[in-house]
């Protein structure tokens, strides 16, 4: 049984994320990366109506974080990449 806060937040994911088209996939910025504070530079996913995710290693925004994908193989992890890289 889902408690009420999955889902009030399963709720508000859906109503920002259904519907969405990925427009363009790119990792942050050296700059990006600085203003947040990392370590890491991570991918951002810009959607068509201008809006964007960016995966974080916590709840606080401490630093960039993976995505686990569905894709087995070929790209099971998308990492986020050292600063020095950039």
């Amino acid at each position: 049984m889902k408690t009420d806060m999955e889902k009030d937040w399963t709720g508000k994911i859906s109503d920002f994320l259904v519907g969405k088209t990925v427009k363009h996939i790119r990792y942050m910025t050296a700059q990006e990366v600085d203003d947040m504070g990392w370590t890491r530079a991570n991918i951002v996913i810009e959607f068509d109506d201008g809006h964007w995710i960016v995966p974080m290693a916590d709840d606080e925004g401490n630093d960039a974080g993976s995505l686990w994908t569905s894709e087995g193989n070929k790209l099971s992890i998308i990492p986020a990449i050292s600063r020095g890289y950039l």
